[in-house]
């Protein structure tokens, strides 16, 4: 399996997905990846890298870049000047095939721009959605959807979200059933904005999903269900909020047991216990969302990410190869196609404004 890696693009440099990147081949022997960047600075990384991570440099391959997108660099200028940049390069090596995903860490609108014109979509899908997993009860986890690449989405969007979360879950979690709800600030018929409403009318007419309504943001963290559907406005607000309480609660358990000695001898009996706890929290294992709806796979790594978060980024590009989870979904709702009417006249999904349209390649 290959995996092409645009390496310039976190906000951390090059260091972290590269160190990340290799911490992934030495978890998974079948994997082999190619670096797209600047090769001076790969070359220089790699030189450096950790001793016990140096034999592994025969999986990896260096393709030079010299371009460069930052995370400040505009939607239009992306897709005009940005053909030899490590993004639109590493997007190139998987819609020719040369790789079978992908995965950045860079500017998120230019990635899901580029993408969508490199690779193109999916069934009736107009539109990539980003989806990712978050701790929730017993153990389990949510997948939410969309975390921002829509910031505004109708009726119809939402229905897509939904069915594109339950292929997901179903293959990739292996839930037969999954639980799907529509985020909303009530769980009354009545509550939400008319999208959500006129959304939920049409999944309660879809005896194919496990639709269970309404849930409000507690139930994300309960296990009430498997998959959440919000537009990607208030998805990136959830994303980031519960990255912000992990770490919190984290640092208080912390100071708490820091505080005088009492504490600090209570904190060497719980600590297996705590460690588990922290790894359960730690966003950095949830790090890598996906790109749903494109014709292949791509993973969009938190720009912040450290090595080890890397890692699990790339982990995720290679789990979806393994179950091919653009065929998935290519197949699976081409079967469950929403009429056109569905979701009410005028709902044609063009007011979801993930691209401007004067930048959008397929406008």
């Amino acid at each position: 399996m290959r995996i092409a890696i645009d390496a310039m693009g976190g906000d951390l440099g090059p260091r972290a997905v590269v160190l990340g990147t290799v911490e992934a081949l030495r978890d998974d022997p079948g994997l082999s990846v190619d670096l797209y960047g600047v090769r001076d600075e790969l070359e220089a990384v790699i030189e450096r890298l950790p001793r016990r991570l140096q034999g592994l440099g025969g999986r990896l391959t260096l393709c030079h870049a010299p371009g460069v997108i930052s995370q400040s660099t505009p939607i239009a200028q992306a897709l005009r000047r940005g053909a030899d940049s490590s993004l639109a390069m590493m997007l190139e090596a998987v819609a020719s095939g040369r790789a079978e995903a992908g995965v950045s860490a860079g500017n998120t609108g230019a990635l899901m721009a580029l993408a969508r014109r490199a690779l193109g979509m999916v069934a009736d899908i107009p539109r990539p959605a980003i989806s990712t997993a978050i701790p929730s009860g017993k153990g389990g986890r949510c997948y939410v959807v969309d975390m921002g690449a829509n910031v505004e989405a109708p009726a119809r969007r939402l229905v897509d979200f939904a069915r594109m979360g339950d292929v997901m879950a179903r293959h990739v979690d292996a839930i037969e059933r999954p639980r799907v709800a529509l985020l909303n600030v009530g769980v009354e018929a009545t509550k939400g904005p008319d999208s959500v409403r006129e959304a939920d009318a049409v999944l309660r007419a879809m005896p194919t999903l496990n639709y269970i309504g309404f849930v409000e943001g507690d139930a994300l963290f309960t296990g009430a269900a498997d998959v959440v559907v919000c537009d990607g406005f208030v998805g990136n607000i959830v994303l980031k909020a519960s990255e912000g309480l992990a770490r919190m609660l984290v640092d208080r358990f912390q100071d708490t047991f820091a505080a005088h000695w009492g504490s600090r001898l209570v904190s060497l009996l719980a600590r297996p216990a705590l460690l588990r706890v922290r790894r359960q929290l730690d966003p950095v294992r949830y790090n890598g969302a996906s790109l749903l709806g494109l014709s292949g796979i791509v993973i969009k790594s938190h720009g912040r990410a450290n090595a080890q978060g890397f890692a699990f980024a790339v982990s995720r590009a290679a789990q979806e190869v393994r179950i091919n989870l653009p065929a998935q979904l290519a197949h699976e709702l081409q079967q469950s196609a929403i009429p056109s009417a569905a979701c009410g006249p005028g709902d044609s999904g063009l007011a979801t404004r993930s691209i401007p349209d004067e930048y959008n390649p397929q406008r």
